[in-house]
């Protein structure tokens, strides 16, 4: 069988995912959104990570990454799942009582242009999905909150996706996916393929030396 491309390399925008062990809720609080935010920054600190979009949910989050160096998503992920399990435990007093998360993460490459843009409105309304919100921006703990309300020195945390936001980004960023988009991206998360074009995916698998079928 033909192997599947290494998707931890630098120079590609990656859409990671974690959920919580069974899927219970780890997030009740506004403190534990800050505490898991401010581990964000510090791991975006830590490993020079490009962070593009984020949503951080009641059982789960999404990270659109960019990182420069081959290996720097996983490491941050280690870092920051543990350090937070760490910190879950300590704050619940519930240390020996299992796994916070279910397991490794999800992730897949996207390529650099539309499909970045339909992704990262993916991820910001996702609490529109869950029905938590009308509006991505009501979302206090997404990138869409911190992009338009966010300070100066809050929105330092994002970085440029190297794709421009479209003009009316707030309007374009709650007009709703359409079904053919969502399939497309979870069917990426589900067999973890990049989330692309053909002629890029042909690319891709080219610069790693993998046969197209």
């Amino acid at each position: 069988m033909p192997r599947k491309p290494r998707s931890d390399v630098g120079g590609y925008v990656q859409h990671v995912i974690n959920r919580a062990n069974e899927r219970v809720k780890i997030f009740h609080t506004e403190k534990d959104y800050q505490e898991f935010e401010s581990l964000l920054e510090e791991a975006c600190e830590r490993y020079e990570m490009r962070l593009i979009a984020y949503a951080v949910m009641p059982n789960h989050w999404h990270l659109v990454l960019y990182p420069e160096n081959d290996g720097n998503v996983g490491r941050m992920m280690h870092w920051l799942t543990t350090t937070h399990s760490a910190r879950v435990r300590a704050r619940t007093k519930s240390v020996g009582n299992g796994h916070i998360y279910q397991g490794r993460y999800k992730s897949f490459l996207v390529e650099t242009d539309n499909y970045l843009l339909t992704l990262l409105k993916y991820v910001e309304r996702n609490p529109v999905r869950a029905k938590l919100v009308q509006h991505a921006e009501d979302w206090k703990w997404g990138s869409a909150h911190r992009r338009i309300f966010g300070t100066p020195k809050t929105k330092t945390l994002l970085s440029a996706s190297p794709t421009p936001l479209p003009h009316g980004y707030r309007r374009w960023v709650n007009t709703a996916d359409s079904p053919l988009e969502l399939e497309e991206i979870r069917r990426s998360l589900n067999r973890n393929v990049p989330f692309g074009s053909l002629d890029w995916h042909i690319k891709w698998n080219a610069s790693k030396g993998i046969k197209n079928k």
